[in-house]
């Protein structure tokens, strides 16, 4: 425990660059005390004669580590574990692998009388496939880990699933609709067991998922709440023991129930809604977690604005070490899946594309979408573009998995199925020189596109 004259030195440990941690940080600061950003450029830790050292010295850690849209959760997982064993946590490593995992969530909550959907994880082909009536006529079909509306599906069950999409498990879940007309759900924030702010999230047209980062329209509903979705709400927090939550439920014909937890939710939303940002209630609670004190109106002041300007603690940024950043081939191997297979395929990678976008023939194959909704790309001369459709994809290279939106396209005139677009490349070199492909291919391919 520190001091109470003493600023406190909150560790928010983030290896992003997103609004907010940098909310959080902000907030630190404006409290009074010391914030530090605990990131790749600045960050070790010690062991020499059995003591264990940390820098940058901290006394708290705020965990906001993305675990659930990381190709490998349990590398962070590790790290947040390290620090636990060091330093006092907000939300802890423990609490979060079972909130990043949408079953296992749904599971821990339903052991403790918190109604959620009914649902089905079976490791085998056959299991799922034959617990599918048990749903009806259309489900929800999850990967267990996903965030942001991604690797999840509204599906027809007359057609079998898979137990996996790429490498992550799936499981399927109940459709729960009280208005077929008007999707909308229902998040709350919670803090140290108490209600932040609540707003509906509205579906955008032409999906089904509420997701602002989709385009979902939101409600402030922090006073109009029922008491019942509240205190479901508070009660799913505790019982997922985590210091800061998103709670998303939905309500059915026989109450509320909770469809996911979020340890890292987004701020913009909730702040969009109801005119009061999250983080000085989570720097609140890290200062006071290890005795130091905080003025109360003063944080209530603080968030009425949700400041994600660059932070004073910021470290500067290390250039990337040579060869640290993988490598990927101009023609590439790739596995593509969706919610009915996947595929082997050849994929081109096109630093000009924004968006990777897929054959129509290979997403009917591997049962790629739901359409989730339509997007312009401009081609050739033409200056308003094309309207495409948009699917969730799961593309694996060479083991690590990339779930993106993709656009669907006529690619049967082309020699690949697959175009990469930013949204993959960006994690990899693209070496022209490298392709999966034999070189008969080559000028062919030149002159496609």
């Amino acid at each position: 425990m520190t001091n109470a004259d003493d600023p406190v030195r909150v560790g928010v440990l983030s290896l992003h660059n997103s609004k907010e941690t940098k909310a959080i940080l902000n907030a630190v600061e404006d409290l009074g005390h010391t914030p530090v950003w605990l990131r790749r450029e600045n960050t070790a830790v010690s062991i020499r004669d059995s003591e264990v050292g940390v820098e940058p010295e901290i006394d708290v850690v705020a965990n906001r580590l993305l675990l659930s849209n990381t190709e490998e959760p349990a590398e962070g997982l590790g790290l947040a574990a390290t620090f636990e064993r060091i330093r006092p946590m907000l939300n802890r490593p423990g609490p979060t692998l079972t909130a990043i995992h949408k079953f296992a969530t749904a599971a821990r909550l339903a052991d403790w009388n918190v109604r959620v959907p009914d649902a089905l994880l079976a490791l085998s082909n056959d299991r799922l496939n034959r617990g599918r009536e048990q749903f009806g006529d259309v489900g929800v079909y999850k990967t267990a880990i996903g965030t942001h509306g991604g690797g999840t599906w509204k599906v027809d069950l007359d057609e079998p699933v898979n137990p996996k999409v790429g490498n992550r498990q799936a499981f399927l879940q109940e459709l729960i609709e009280r208005d077929a007309t008007e999707h909308r759900d229902l998040r709350v924030y919670v803090v140290d067991d108490r209600m932040v702010g609540a707003m509906h999230r509205y579906a955008p047209e032409g999906d089904w998922r509420t997701n602002v980062a989709l385009g979902g329209a939101v409600e402030n509903v922090t006073d109009d709440i029922p008491d019942e979705a509240r205190e479901t709400a508070l009660y799913a927090a505790d019982v997922m023991d985590l210091d800061y939550v998103g709670v998303d439920l939905i309500e059915g014909t026989d109450g509320w129930h909770v469809l996911e937890m979020n340890p890292t939710a987004g701020f913009k939303g909730l702040y969009e809604a109801t005119g009061k940002s999250p983080a000085p209630y989570i720097a609140k609670l890290a200062i006071e977690r290890v005795g130091g004190e905080v003025d109360d109106d003063r944080v209530a002041e603080i968030a009425t604005t949700l400041d994600d300007s660059r932070p004073s603690s910021m470290p500067r940024p290390e250039r990337p070490a040579p060869g640290q950043t993988p490598l990927i081939g101009y023609i590439e191997d790739v596995v593509v899946s969706g919610t009915s297979g996947s595929r082997s395929a050849l994929a081109k990678s096109d630093t000009g594309a924004t968006r990777t976008s897929i054959d129509t023939s290979l997403a009917a194959e591997i049962g790629a979408g739901p359409i989730k909704s339509m997007t312009r790309v401009r081609s050739g001369s033409s200056k308003s573009g094309k309207a495409r459709p948009v699917v969730d994809l799961v593309v694996g290279i060479g083991g690590t998995q990339h779930t993106v939106t993709a656009s669907v396209e006529d690619r049967s005139h082309m020699s690949y199925p697959l175009l990469l677009g930013r949204d993959i490349l960006q994690h990899y070199q693209v070496d022209v020189r490298r392709r999966a492909d034999s070189d008969e291919t080559a000028e062919a391919e030149r002159l496609e596109e």
